[in-house]
């Protein structure tokens, strides 16, 4: 079971994000997903530039995934993705199933995110005849679900299981943060550079509920699997992704790595989350539960 270092989520400015990704070239990672995943007025770094941090993650010896937006809203989103489908240097990662129709009517094997939420393994077993070569379950998916769903799941294809990162819940063509400010979508003055990890979203009475992320959703809660490594290799789950958050990352990747490798649980670990752990979904209960302190 290796590590995966999920596409960037948040809008951080260009040489923070080069900065990361500098950085994560020397973490113990298999691979990492790149591209704007999540809006596309965030265009500090656009394709050229995401090829180019491509080239640099693959000289370093880490497999490059280029993630596709998740929500198509206009032509222009749509020239992206085709020029990402006939780029061919890099494998696909697709978040909704526009991308996933011309990946395969162009005959290129992808990777099925999240997103287009796959449930069964009828699902499944079309995408894998569509050139699906891994998938990731829904991120709200129990390990109940996912086991019963893999003992029926077509031979070949790998799992790589959402394990570390503020949960994305929900996308909509309303941008929550620019309205957070009073502001329009088309106006937004990007303000979500102002919050690297999500804005909190708070309940009247002051208790951490969701995390606005422009036109995503978020938990509030950092939802983490670290403590649930031997039921993950025991559903044969072939990668963990982790989803990057502004701080502490590279000791993030060291702490799932040190796991791997049968270390104990860092007794400080919840210090390096920009939120308090959670895991509920993971064990078939309310998402924002948790049992991590039970495995420290």
């Amino acid at each position: 079971m290796n590590l995966s270092l999920g596409p960037l989520l948040y809008y951080w400015s260009r040489d923070d994000t080069l900065a990361f990704y500098a950085e994560a070239a020397n973490w113990p990672l298999a691979r990492v997903y790149l591209g704007e995943s999540v809006c596309s007025r965030r265009h500090l770094l656009r394709l050229p530039d995401w090829l180019e941090v491509a080239e640099q993650l693959a000289a370093a010896g880490k497999e490059v995934v280029l993630s596709t937006q998740t929500l198509i809203e206009s032509e222009s989103d749509l020239k992206t993705l085709r020029r990402i489908v006939d780029d061919g240097r890099f494998r696909v990662e697709a978040n909704e199933w526009g991308a996933v129709r011309l990946l395969s009517k162009a005959g290129i094997p992808f990777i099925a995110g999240p997103t287009l939420n796959v449930y069964n393994h009828e699902t499944l077993d079309v995408l894998a005849g569509l050139g699906a070569q891994r998938w990731l379950p829904p991120v709200e998916m129990s390990r109940a679900t996912l086991a019963a769903l893999l003992e029926r799941a077509p031979a070949g294809i790998e799992t790589e299981v959402f394990a570390y990162g503020r949960l994305p819940l929900a996308y909509s063509a309303r941008c929550f943060t620019a309205r957070h400010y009073n502001l329009p979508k088309d106006d937004c003055q990007f303000r979500c550079l102002d919050h690297p990890d999500g804005l909190q979203l708070s309940t009247r009475e002051g208790e951490a509920f969701l995390t606005l992320n422009g036109i995503q959703t978020q938990s509030a809660g950092v939802y983490t699997l670290i403590g649930e490594l031997p039921a993950l290799r025991e559903l044969g789950v072939a990668s963990l992704r982790l989803s990057p958050q502004s701080r502490h990352m590279g000791r993030m990747v060291d702490a799932f790595q040190a796991a791997l490798a049968g270390e104990p649980i860092p007794a400080d670990l919840t210090r390096l989350m920009p939120g308090a752990p959670v895991d509920g979904y993971w064990h078939g209960r309310a998402g924002l539960e948790h049992s991590l302190e039970s495995h420290a």
